[in-house]
Protein backbone atom coordinates (compact mmCIF):
# COMPACT_ATOMS: atom_id res chain seq x y z
CA UNK A 1 0.00 0.00 0.00
CA UNK A 2 1.57 3.13 -1.11
CA UNK A 3 1.52 6.58 0.97
CA UNK A 4 -0.96 8.65 -0.57
CA UNK A 5 -3.52 5.12 0.37
CA UNK A 6 -2.88 5.20 4.05
CA UNK A 7 -5.46 7.06 6.77
CA UNK A 8 -3.62 9.88 8.63
CA UNK A 9 -3.70 10.48 12.98
CA UNK A 10 -6.54 13.05 13.22
CA UNK A 11 -4.77 16.52 14.69
CA UNK A 12 -5.24 20.11 16.12
CA UNK A 13 -8.91 18.38 16.69
CA UNK A 14 -11.10 21.41 17.81
CA UNK A 15 -8.27 24.31 17.27
CA UNK A 16 -9.68 24.19 13.38
CA UNK A 17 -13.55 25.50 11.73
CA UNK A 18 -15.39 22.54 10.05
CA UNK A 19 -14.31 24.13 6.65
CA UNK A 20 -10.42 22.33 7.25
CA UNK A 21 -9.22 18.91 8.59
CA UNK A 22 -6.01 18.11 9.59
CA UNK A 23 -3.98 14.55 10.00
CA UNK A 24 -0.54 13.74 10.44
CA UNK A 25 0.98 10.79 8.38
CA UNK A 26 4.41 9.88 9.46
CA UNK A 27 6.50 13.36 9.15
CA UNK A 28 4.14 14.66 6.55
CA UNK A 29 1.09 16.65 8.25
CA UNK A 30 -1.87 16.99 5.40
CA UNK A 31 -4.60 19.81 6.01
CA UNK A 32 -7.67 19.66 3.50
CA UNK A 33 -10.11 22.52 2.63
CA UNK A 34 -13.18 20.79 3.62
CA UNK A 35 -16.04 22.47 2.25
CA UNK A 36 -16.65 20.83 -1.27
CA UNK A 37 -20.20 22.48 -1.27
CA UNK A 38 -18.71 25.62 -1.81
CA UNK A 39 -15.96 24.47 -4.27
CA UNK A 40 -13.78 25.20 -1.16
CA UNK A 41 -14.57 29.12 -0.80
CA UNK A 42 -12.58 30.69 1.46
CA UNK A 43 -14.08 32.49 4.04
CA UNK A 44 -12.71 34.27 7.72
CA UNK A 45 -12.53 31.52 9.73
CA UNK A 46 -10.94 29.22 7.10
CA UNK A 47 -7.75 31.50 6.58
CA UNK A 48 -7.51 32.23 10.31
CA UNK A 49 -7.93 28.25 10.08
CA UNK A 50 -4.68 27.65 7.67
CA UNK A 51 -3.10 29.83 9.89
CA UNK A 52 -3.22 28.49 12.90
CA UNK A 53 -2.63 25.04 11.29
CA UNK A 54 0.90 26.06 10.13
CA UNK A 55 1.73 28.03 13.48
CA UNK A 56 0.83 24.26 15.53
CA UNK A 57 2.27 22.04 13.02
CA UNK A 58 3.39 18.93 15.82
CA UNK A 59 7.37 18.67 15.67
CA UNK A 60 7.88 15.78 14.33
CA UNK A 61 6.55 17.33 11.13
CA UNK A 62 8.86 18.01 8.66
CA UNK A 63 6.76 18.46 5.29
CA UNK A 64 2.67 19.48 4.82
CA UNK A 65 0.19 18.84 2.09
CA UNK A 66 -2.68 20.84 1.19
CA UNK A 67 -5.50 19.34 -0.57
CA UNK A 68 -9.18 19.33 -0.46
CA UNK A 69 -12.18 17.54 -0.86
CA UNK A 70 -14.45 17.14 -3.59
CA UNK A 71 -13.74 18.17 -7.39
CA UNK A 72 -12.30 21.60 -7.00
CA UNK A 73 -9.09 22.72 -5.28
CA UNK A 74 -10.61 26.46 -3.91
CA UNK A 75 -13.01 28.66 -6.55
CA UNK A 76 -11.33 31.66 -4.25
CA UNK A 77 -12.80 34.59 -1.78
CA UNK A 78 -16.21 33.84 -0.72
CA UNK A 79 -17.45 37.07 -1.75
CA UNK A 80 -20.33 37.65 0.92
CA UNK A 81 -16.86 38.19 3.10
CA UNK A 82 -16.57 41.59 1.30
CA UNK A 83 -19.77 42.98 -0.06
CA UNK A 84 -19.93 45.51 3.04
CA UNK A 85 -16.43 45.89 4.44
CA UNK A 86 -15.42 49.60 4.14
CA UNK A 87 -12.04 50.64 3.13
CA UNK A 88 -10.37 50.80 6.15
CA UNK A 89 -11.68 47.08 6.91
CA UNK A 90 -10.92 46.09 3.12
CA UNK A 91 -6.63 46.75 4.37
CA UNK A 92 -7.19 44.88 7.37
CA UNK A 93 -8.75 41.72 5.58
CA UNK A 94 -6.07 41.70 2.64
CA UNK A 95 -3.11 42.15 5.90
CA UNK A 96 -4.68 38.91 7.28
CA UNK A 97 -4.80 37.16 4.10
CA UNK A 98 -0.97 38.01 3.75
CA UNK A 99 -0.08 36.84 7.55
CA UNK A 100 -1.65 33.55 7.13
CA UNK A 101 0.07 32.74 4.15
CA UNK A 102 3.15 33.41 4.91
CA UNK A 103 2.89 31.09 7.67
CA UNK A 104 3.07 28.82 4.53
CA UNK A 105 5.76 30.34 2.58
CA UNK A 106 8.21 31.18 5.14
CA UNK A 107 6.64 28.65 7.76
CA UNK A 108 8.68 25.86 9.45
CA UNK A 109 8.24 23.62 6.85
CA UNK A 110 7.76 23.08 3.17
CA UNK A 111 4.47 22.58 1.70
CA UNK A 112 3.00 20.74 -1.47
CA UNK A 113 -0.75 21.60 -2.84
CA UNK A 114 -2.59 19.28 -4.62
CA UNK A 115 -4.42 21.31 -7.49
CA UNK A 116 -7.45 20.16 -9.16
CA UNK A 117 -10.77 21.48 -10.71
CA UNK A 118 -11.21 25.93 -9.68
CA UNK A 119 -8.09 27.07 -8.85
CA UNK A 120 -9.36 30.15 -8.70
CA UNK A 121 -8.99 34.47 -7.05
CA UNK A 122 -7.94 33.43 -3.88
CA UNK A 123 -7.70 29.54 -4.74
CA UNK A 124 -4.61 30.67 -6.75
CA UNK A 125 -2.95 32.52 -4.31
CA UNK A 126 -3.40 30.00 -1.90
CA UNK A 127 -1.56 27.58 -4.20
CA UNK A 128 1.26 29.82 -5.02
CA UNK A 129 2.02 30.21 -1.36
CA UNK A 130 3.11 26.60 -1.48
CA UNK A 131 6.64 25.66 -2.50
CA UNK A 132 5.45 22.26 -4.43
CA UNK A 133 2.30 22.45 -7.01
CA UNK A 134 1.12 19.34 -8.21
CA UNK A 135 -1.81 19.67 -10.53
CA UNK A 136 -4.37 17.06 -11.99
CA UNK A 137 -5.38 17.62 -15.45
CA UNK A 138 -8.57 18.99 -14.59
CA UNK A 139 -7.29 21.69 -12.91
CA UNK A 140 -7.58 25.31 -14.21
CA UNK A 141 -6.42 28.93 -13.01
CA UNK A 142 -8.30 32.22 -13.41
CA UNK A 143 -8.06 35.90 -11.68
CA UNK A 144 -11.51 36.84 -12.36
CA UNK A 145 -11.23 39.99 -9.60
CA UNK A 146 -11.41 42.68 -12.76
CA UNK A 147 -14.51 41.42 -14.04
CA UNK A 148 -15.61 41.48 -10.01
CA UNK A 149 -14.64 45.13 -9.68
CA UNK A 150 -12.08 44.34 -7.21
CA UNK A 151 -8.40 43.42 -6.93
CA UNK A 152 -6.40 41.01 -5.72
CA UNK A 153 -5.77 40.68 -2.03
CA UNK A 154 -4.33 37.62 -0.88
CA UNK A 155 -0.56 38.13 -2.37
CA UNK A 156 -1.12 37.30 -5.82
CA UNK A 157 0.33 40.76 -7.19
CA UNK A 158 3.76 39.56 -5.43
CA UNK A 159 3.07 35.76 -5.78
CA UNK A 160 1.53 34.93 -9.29
CA UNK A 161 4.72 37.69 -11.70
CA UNK A 162 7.08 35.84 -9.91
CA UNK A 163 5.85 32.68 -11.51
CA UNK A 164 4.68 34.25 -14.77
CA UNK A 165 5.35 37.16 -14.87
CA UNK A 166 3.68 40.38 -14.53
CA UNK A 167 2.05 40.67 -18.27
CA UNK A 168 0.53 37.24 -18.55
CA UNK A 169 -1.32 37.66 -14.98
CA UNK A 170 -2.20 40.94 -16.48
CA UNK A 171 -4.14 39.03 -19.50
CA UNK A 172 -5.62 37.23 -16.87
CA UNK A 173 -7.23 39.85 -15.12
CA UNK A 174 -7.53 42.19 -17.77
CA UNK A 175 -9.62 39.86 -19.97
CA UNK A 176 -10.55 36.90 -17.78
CA UNK A 177 -8.24 34.44 -19.40
CA UNK A 178 -8.68 30.89 -18.28
CA UNK A 179 -5.83 28.59 -18.37
CA UNK A 180 -6.13 24.97 -18.42
CA UNK A 181 -3.76 22.17 -16.57
CA UNK A 182 -1.12 21.77 -19.30
CA UNK A 183 -1.10 26.03 -19.53
CA UNK A 184 -0.31 26.25 -15.92
CA UNK A 185 2.44 23.62 -16.24
CA UNK A 186 3.74 24.87 -18.96
CA UNK A 187 3.59 28.35 -17.38
CA UNK A 188 5.36 27.35 -13.89
CA UNK A 189 2.24 27.81 -12.00
CA UNK A 190 2.83 23.74 -11.36
CA UNK A 191 5.51 21.97 -11.13
CA UNK A 192 4.05 18.55 -11.44
CA UNK A 193 1.26 17.17 -13.93
CA UNK A 194 -0.25 13.93 -13.28
CA UNK A 195 -3.95 12.28 -14.00
CA UNK A 196 -7.29 13.01 -12.50
CA UNK A 197 -7.39 11.44 -8.95
CA UNK A 198 -3.79 10.89 -8.77
CA UNK A 199 -2.32 14.54 -7.21
CA UNK A 200 -3.04 13.37 -3.49
CA UNK A 201 -0.27 10.23 -4.01
CA UNK A 202 2.32 12.14 -6.08
CA UNK A 203 2.19 15.12 -3.55
CA UNK A 204 2.37 12.79 -0.17
CA UNK A 205 5.34 10.85 -2.10
CA UNK A 206 6.91 14.42 -2.61
CA UNK A 207 6.44 15.51 0.65
CA UNK A 208 8.09 11.85 2.04
CA UNK A 209 11.06 12.58 -0.21
CA UNK A 210 11.09 16.44 1.26
CA UNK A 211 11.00 15.21 5.03
CA UNK A 212 13.90 13.19 4.12
CA UNK A 213 16.15 15.97 3.71
CA UNK A 214 18.68 17.54 5.96
CA UNK A 215 16.20 19.87 8.12
CA UNK A 216 19.19 22.75 7.27
CA UNK A 217 18.79 22.75 3.91
CA UNK A 218 14.91 22.66 3.48
CA UNK A 219 15.32 25.45 5.91
CA UNK A 220 17.69 27.42 3.49
CA UNK A 221 15.57 26.64 0.67
CA UNK A 222 12.27 27.99 1.75
CA UNK A 223 13.62 30.77 3.37
CA UNK A 224 17.14 31.50 2.27
CA UNK A 225 16.90 30.87 -1.52
CA UNK A 226 14.13 33.35 -2.36
CA UNK A 227 15.21 36.20 -0.37
CA UNK A 228 19.07 35.33 -2.77
CA UNK A 229 16.45 35.32 -5.46
CA UNK A 230 15.55 39.33 -4.91
CA UNK A 231 18.77 40.77 -3.75
CA UNK A 232 21.17 42.21 -5.01
CA UNK A 233 23.41 39.65 -6.70
CA UNK A 234 26.41 41.26 -4.35
CA UNK A 235 24.24 40.55 -1.52
CA UNK A 236 22.64 36.86 -3.30
CA UNK A 237 26.53 35.57 -3.80
CA UNK A 238 27.52 36.40 0.24
CA UNK A 239 23.80 35.18 1.79
CA UNK A 240 24.46 32.27 -0.95
CA UNK A 241 28.09 31.77 1.15
CA UNK A 242 26.69 31.90 4.24
CA UNK A 243 23.72 29.72 3.95
CA UNK A 244 26.29 26.91 2.13
CA UNK A 245 28.92 27.55 5.20
CA UNK A 246 25.97 26.67 7.78
CA UNK A 247 24.85 23.88 6.31
CA UNK A 248 27.46 22.01 5.39
CA UNK A 249 29.00 22.52 8.79
CA UNK A 250 26.04 20.61 10.93
CA UNK A 251 26.72 17.27 11.94
CA UNK A 252 23.54 15.93 9.99
CA UNK A 253 25.60 16.91 6.57
CA UNK A 254 28.58 15.72 7.28
CA UNK A 255 27.04 12.14 8.03
CA UNK A 256 25.22 12.44 4.53
CA UNK A 257 28.08 13.54 3.13
CA UNK A 258 30.35 10.82 4.22
CA UNK A 259 27.40 8.16 3.48
CA UNK A 260 28.06 9.71 -0.07
CA UNK A 261 31.73 9.37 -0.11
CA UNK A 262 31.72 5.72 1.52
CA UNK A 263 28.85 4.57 -1.54
CA UNK A 264 26.16 4.24 1.03
CA UNK A 265 24.19 6.57 -0.58
CA UNK A 266 22.43 6.57 -3.84
CA UNK A 267 23.94 8.37 -6.80
CA UNK A 268 22.27 11.12 -9.57
CA UNK A 269 21.17 8.93 -12.25
CA UNK A 270 18.87 10.64 -15.30
CA UNK A 271 15.63 8.97 -14.02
Amino acid sequence: MGLGEHVGERILEGALPSSLRAEQRGEVAVLTLARPEKRNALNDDTILGIEAFFLSLPAAVKAAVVAAEGDNFSAGLDLSDIAERSTVDGVAHSMMWHRAFERIEFGRVPVVSVLKGAVVGGGLELACATHIRVAERGAYYALPEGQRGIFVGGGASVRVPRLIGVARMADMMLTGRVHDAESGYALGLSQYLVGPGEGLAKALDLAARIAANAPITNFAVIHALPRIAEADPRQGFMMESLMAAIAQGSDDAKDRLRAFLDKRAKKVTEF
